[in-house]
């Protein structure tokens, strides 16, 4: 059987992605879930952290699950942070790629498009957000030329232990031993395991839920306090007396009288009995929301880094605190999509590649897989600023300006847009080395202009003009320009440098600068009647 290497370089057999491991782990399939939040109390909270500390982890992650599913803030919460990274994706070549380095990578895009339900998986995937880790089990098939994964299913982490050593492991929760130690090991290339720490630490404490469990807890007991309050509230209170001697019989049936009394506003008591009312229930429920008020902010930060992205008080609560609240927010959307782009480069690219053969080089030069969060830089800002600097002599790469502002580089023959300035003018600007001051809205068509491709066609007329035209812009252009760029940098102020404009040297001439735009302008016009023409004839 031929043998390939792992992420960590160590040879695995292709028997590791003929069957998922789970595939005999029937026990573990048909094991049902506790539910430890019934009557949770703090004692038996602080037994079941003690338990996982020790190495006893299923009722914590059984408490984990409990929390997620009973308590609607959290679930909202953490549904924001875990769908946060639902978006775009694509695969990238390693630094300073090779042709064949970019191809692998393309390909490799073709072939994680074809995984079924990739959201979900990078749903699930987010499952360890919350929990500590998150282990999705990878089920390969070769439906033709390439291998591709079949499913790609999320495992409870009740199914999973957790073995402390030189380094932690996470292994399948059997009775066998391996090396020594309790539980089977992850089979290579079958899983997705996603470790995503909350804090420093071992696995068993880092998981975020732990740092909810408290205010979980508090927020339970006020809320039952508060049912109960709203129960009697504003109901009397009722006090019955029965004679002495009276059987505990008699007894029942004034007991129920009253409650009867308090739900029905009638009922019935044997004669001899009395029954008295008192003042009506009172008190204020504000204490009780104000506890679980602060539960709720409490889990908004542990989750979000704020509390002004979910809800606003009408006090506090202000755009611009909302706005830096959402910078934090930002700051950890960007931390899990690293830390998750990492794994799946690591646990689902890199096998894709190596079964496929597109990672000759193994894990070293692999394509990365990249989630996009989509935003981009403010473009009237880069507007303003990029002409400033080139004009200061800044060496600003394209690529770099359009990878800020989120613009594609154009393919060879795409068509792109272009600035509204007449062509013969672009192009004058060009052969004057770019430096001719242009007006609002027309900057960087000097460096645009070198970089379109070039056309098949044969050159019109009025491309054919263009070398000539420019030669005759050129030198008036540049001797202008020489001139401005002197007054600026020797005057102090801007009233200096409008004082200087206006006492620009007189026998400074743009008679050659007019005479080619005239020249240019009677090109344009020629040209267009040639185009007109052209039209004529080819409609016939």
């Amino acid at each position: 059987m031929t043998k390939i290497l792992g992420p960590d370089g160590q040879p695995i057999s292709m028997e590791a992605v003929s069957q998922p491991q789970t595939a005999h782990y029937s026990h573990l399939q048909r094991e049902l879930q506790t539910h430890p939040t019934r009557g949770l109390t703090p004692s038996k909270l602080a037994a079941i952290l003690e338990q996982a500390e020790q190495g006893d982890l299923l009722a914590q992650f059984d408490l984990f699950e409990d929390m997620e599913e009973k308590d609607g803030h959290i679930a909202a919460e953490l549904g924001k942070r875990r769908r946060a990274l639902l978006v775009d994706w694509s695969v990238v070549p390693p630094d300073n790629p090779t042709p064949a380095e970019k191809r692998n990578a393309e390909q490799l895009a073709e072939l994680v498009g074809e995984i079924a339900d990739l959201e979900d998986v990078l749903f699930d995937v987010t499952d360890a957000i919350g929990k500590g880790f998150s282990c999705c089990e990878n089920e390969w098939h070769k439906p033709g030329k390439f291998w591709l994964p079949r499913t790609i299913t999320h495992r409870p982490q009740s199914w999973f232990t957790v073995h402390r050593g030189y380094r932690q492991e996470l292994r399948l929760r059997s009775n066998t031993t391996v090396d020594g130690i309790v539980g089977e090991p992850l089979q290579p290339f079958g899983w997705i395991t996603h470790v995503h720490k909350a804090k420093s630490g071992y696995l068993e404490r880092t998981a975020l839920f732990r740092q909810l469990v408290w205010p979980y807890l508090f927020k339970n007991y006020s809320v039952g306090d508060l049912a109960e309050f709203l129960e009697i509230y504003g109901i009397p209170v009722r006090i019955g007396k029965y004679p002495s001697g009276a059987s505990e019989k008699e007894k029942m049936t004034l007991l129920r009288a009253l409650v009867g009394i308090g739900h029905n506003a009638a009922g019935i008591i044997p004669s001899g009995m009395d029954l008295d009312f008192l003042d009506a229930a009172t008190g204020d429920p504000k204490a009780f929301e104000l506890m679980m008020t602060w539960c709720e902010r409490t889990q908004s930060k542990v989750i979000l880094g704020g509390t002004l992205t979910s809800g606003a008080d009408g006090k506090s609560s202000t755009n611009a605190l909302g706005n830096v609240h959402n910078e934090v927010r930002k700051d950890l959307r960007d931390s899990d999509i690293r830390q998750v782009c990492s794994t799946l480069t690591r646990d689902l690219l890199y096998p894709l590649a190596v079964l496929n053969g597109l990672a000759p080089d193994g894990m070293r030069r692999c394509p990365v897989f990249r989630l996009d969060a989509g935003e981009t830089e403010d473009m009237t800002a880069y507007a303003e600023a990029l002409p400033k600097l080139v004009d200061i002599g800044v060496q600003i790469p394209v690529q770099w300006a359009q990878e800020k502002l989120g613009i594609p580089q154009p393919e060879d023959g795409e068509p792109v847009l272009q600035a509204t300035l007449p062509a013969v003018f672009r192009q004058g600007v060009a052969a004057a080395g770019g430096r001719v001051p242009l007006p609002a809205g027309a900057w960087g068509v000097a460096a645009a202009a070198g970089q379109a491709p070039a056309s098949p066609q044969p050159p019109s007329p009025q491309t054919a003009m263009l070398p000539q035209l420019a030669a005759n812009v050129r030198a008036p252009a540049a001797a202008w320009v020489e001139q401005i760029r002197a007054l600026v940098s020797r005057s102090n102020s801007l009233e200096e440098i409008r004082d200087g404009l206006a006492k620009l040297d007189p026998n400074m001439s743009l008679d050659d600068y007019a005479a080619a735009m005239a020249e240019a302008l009677a090109a344009a016009q020629l040209a267009g009647r040639y185009e007109v023409l052209q039209e004529a004839g080819a409609n016939g």
